[in-house]
């Protein structure tokens, strides 16, 4: 079994979006919980980070053109599936069709807050692993 920290340590989560202060505030908040993130604003970079050491790919794609974003998100979702694909969207009815054809997709509404991306890496990871990253309160039960 793993604990939060290695599983962040051996793991890292990719966040894609173009608005700097969205960017840089999940890429701070899942820091904090321990989490090994990498953070890019060009969507082409998110094709160029997804590979198999990425557990999780969170994307921001309203700030991107539609046809750049349905090309990226169909490849993302069929060559990294076990990679968990959050897409954080005010359009959902677009990305629907991507949650349903393939199980490593999960589509957010916008606005979110950071912890509901959290819960769904987490619950990636319960999947994944059998044993899931632990939560703020039991790590810190344990270093006690």
């Amino acid at each position: 079994m793993q604990s939060s920290s290695s599983c962040a340590e051996s793991r890292q989560v990719v966040i894609c979006a173009a608005n700097a202060e969205t960017l840089d505030g999940l890429e701070a908040y899942l820091s904090k919980v321990g989490m090994r993130v990498k953070g890019r604003r060009r969507l082409e970079d998110c094709l160029d980070e997804a590979s198999d050491a990425a557990f999780a790919l969170v994307l921001f794609p309203d700030d991107f053109a539609w046809r750049s974003v349905e090309a990226v998100v169909a490849e993302l979702a069929a060559r990294c599936k076990d990679t968990l694909l959050i897409v954080v969207t005010s359009r959902l009815k677009d990305f629907e069709r991507f949650a349903r054809a393939h199980e490593n997709v999960a589509v957010v509404p916008r606005p979110v807050w950071g912890w509901t991306i959290l819960d769904a890496i987490r619950a990636h990871a319960e999947a994944d692993e059998g044993s899931g990253l632990e939560d703020d309160e039991a790590r810190r039960e344990r270093s006690e």
